[in-house]
């Protein structure tokens, strides 16, 4: 099975909310360096648009999860973006998904960051 890559755009947004665009599927095998862009992000808030992400495996699914313990715990916001169904379903089935923000449009998160 080839290592299938995952690219990370790190973009700052208008307001100075950090939107990493991620594309490829998150797997254990290429999650490290997102993994390491989350934890040292120090913006008021995190935008994952994942809208080109086709699906995501455990350690993936831990990724997102620390990148939502690490952001809460400093008081900081955390927005998924774009989230397909299979993924989506991924989070249901780990029972995780109650734990994040869904949003179809980064425009959308960015608007729900400057008005909390």
């Amino acid at each position: 099975m080839p290592q299938e890559p995952l690219q990370i755009a790190d973009v700052t947004g208008p307001s100075g909310e950090r939107i990493l665009r991620l594309t490829g599927p998150i797997l254990i095998s290429n999650f490290f360096e997102f993994q390491s862009l989350v934890r040292s992000s120090t913006s008021s808030s995190l935008i994952l648009d994942m809208t080109a992400v086709p699906y995501i495996d455990s350690a993936g699914i831990g990724a997102v999860v620390g990148a939502y313990v690490t952001h809460q715990k400093g008081g900081r916001s955390l927005a998924l973006v774009g989230v397909n169904d299979r993924v989506r379903n991924t989070m249901q089935i780990t029972q995780v998904e109650q734990f994040f923000r869904f949003y179809d449009t980064v425009a959308a998160a960015q608007g729900a960051a400057r008005s909390a």
